[in-house]
């Protein structure tokens, strides 16, 4: 006969995602989340299956993969899975507060769903893909309200920030998916005089726990059931604000690098995102610039050019994906009172060439499959560039950024006999010898980053524009997880999504150009313009090329 199914434990309030230790004096000191609850073929006793945090190998226990007597009863790593008695599971003490246990309990938590509404939000286990839209009218008919991530208690800068990451893409899915590694994690790579780092550093022991709630409490009902209530998020909110070194995010403002910090570094242990040429990593990228008087509604493309130009830095490599902070300071000053977030952002130019790889070019090849950096066109022919000039940034009348540095030999010459220009330093562009035979029949490609989502902030409110898809034809919508409110101080605040049928063409450059025009007065800007344009925060791109679900 088959196996029975069980929601919870009988006479507990222990149920599939809890958080549990197993107490038995051959077992101390295991702890793990339940993942399936059971009678087993011919008995009548109570069987836990649990995903432990620990390697039970090391003691001598019987473990799987979430195998039991031949038969898949759910998945997790090889030798991750046990199977106890039920009376040997109790609440994790570690978890245990003040007000009481704060597991991840399906039936404790929704004893307080009366607190958030009346719409139901299941915990959803297994692989649950980014929601797919094929057109405008399909995103209406999801948005509304009680739609997205439901915010409590100055909840907005992360309901915003993981609504953008998990809605309409995967490219923050290995975070959802990534197995606990029980000997080491790569997590921090720096450069002490000239020599390379590498700092290896294990999970740590609640990193199981935490990526379930996020992932079937959070994410999976987010992408299945378009709503994710908010006592769901303040689980991850107490995991968070206990094992990191960010404190108050339970309850206090933050900003959503704080939580990014908290929650990829500290806790997830995901590696940076962003490989710089000075040897630091980062998950993010601020905007350093000098105001420039001459712009007065500058591109994030020019900013971002600008910025990694006066740093004097590049990119290793193309990142997965890649966040953009504004330049803005705090939640009151701004550089520029209006930014055009690009939809398409070109990293050609930033990506570090091999310069400094020529001389031992040929030993790797012959080790390994090495990948040369994207080749760099010649800003005045467009043939393939050989010379970097960093001197002649912004002031080419055939670009403003840094396409304008690039040269091919012959260019380079014409272009510094000027005056201003004679005394410009310009260097070798590496370049391997077989691209330089094969340059002359093909067209030099050039590398793109799709913008995916705009966080934005208005007197320490975060909501966001999400792109519901991929392409330049996805539609867009307006997420705010604090939209309206039920009641005063008992209540309970209500999300919504909303369609942004305009928002493509305000992004486009022409559309940029006439509302900018004229809408001279924010006031008078529609609202969503207003808040895209003059309220933007930190925008995300991805390279669609690493994305999970095609």
């Amino acid at each position: 006969s088959d196996f029975e199914r069980l929601c919870e434990i009988p006479g507990t309030k222990l149920t599939v995602g809890s958080l549990v230790e197993v107490s038995n004096s051959e077992y101390a000191d295991l702890y793990g989340v339940i993942r399936w609850i059971g009678i087993p073929p011919g008995s009548s006793n109570v069987m836990v299956g649990i995903e432990v945090e620990d390697d039970p190998n090391i003691r001598n226990l019987s473990a799987s993969d979430g195998t039991y007597n031949g038969v898949r009863l759910f998945q997790c790593r090889e030798g991750g899975a046990i199977f106890v008695p039920s009376n040997k599971c109790t609440n994790d003490r570690r978890f245990v507060e003040a007000e009481g246990s704060h597991s991840t309990s399906r039936l404790s938590a929704d004893l307080e769903a009366p607190k958030f509404g009346h719409v139901d939000c299941p915990t959803v286990l297994g692989a649950v893909p980014p929601i797919r839209v094929r057109n405008t009218e399909e995103l209406e008919d999801l948005c509304g309200k009680f739609k997205g991530i439901q915010g409590h208690h100055n909840s907005c800068y992360l309901d915003a920030t993981l609504f953008s990451m998990f809605t309409f893409t995967s490219v923050f899915d290995s975070i959802l998916y990534r197995k606990p590694d029980a000997q080491v994690t790569l997590s921090i790579l720096f450069f002490i005089h000239n020599l390379q780092i590498i700092i290896f550093l294990q999970d740590i022991a609640q990193y199981s726990a935490v990526q379930n709630v996020l992932r079937d409490e959070i994410v999976n009902p987010l992408r299945k059931n378009v709503f994710t209530r908010a006592d769901r998020v303040m689980k991850l909110r107490k995991f968070l604000d206990q094992l990191s070194s960010v404190s108050g995010l339970t309850s206090e403002e933050k900003d959503p690098e704080e939580f990014l910090n908290s929650l990829l570094s500290q806790i997830m242990r995901v590696e940076p995102f962003l490989k710089l040429s000075s040897g630091q990593d980062s998950y993010f990228y601020q905007l350093f610039v000098e105001k420039d008087e001459r712009l007065t509604f500058p591109t994030v493309q020019q900013l971002f050019e600008q910025s990694f130009h006066s740093s004097d830095i590049k990119l290793k490599e193309v990142p997965s994906c890649l966040i953009i902070q504004m330049p803005r300071f705090g939640k009151n000053y701004k550089m520029y009172p209006r930014i055009l977030p690009s939809q398409v952002l070109d990293v050609t130019d930033i990506i570090e060439d091999c310069t400094l790889l020529a001389n031992i070019f040929n030993f790797l090849n012959a080790l390994i499959n090495f990948e040369i950096a994207a080749p760099r066109q010649c800003s005045v022919c467009g043939k393939l560039a050989e010379y970097e000039c960093r001197e002649c940034f912004g002031s080419l009348q055939v670009g403003s950024g840094l396409e304008c540095t690039a040269f091919c030999q012959h260019c380079l010459k014409t272009a510094h006999l000027h005056a201003k220009r004679a005394n410009h330093t310009s260097k070798k562009i590496y370049v391997p010898r077989d691209f330089k035979v094969m340059a002359d029949h093909m067209v030099l490609p050039r590398l793109y980053m799709e913008l995916f989502a705009v966080v934005c902030i208005e007197t320490s409110h975060y909501v966001a524009f999400v792109k519901a898809g991929s392409g330049p034809d996805a539609p867009w919508c307006f997420f705010d997880s604090m939209a309206d409110r039920k009641g005063e101080k008992n209540g309970y605040n209500i999300p919504e999504m909303t369609s942004v049928r305009e928002l493509s063409q305000w992004l486009s450059d022409e559309g940029a150009r006439v509302i900018n025009e004229t809408a001279v007065k924010d006031k008078v800007l529609p609202e969503h313009a207003k808040r895209l344009f003059c309220d933007a925060y930190m925008c995300m791109y991805q390279s669609t090329d690493v994305m999970m679900y095609h």
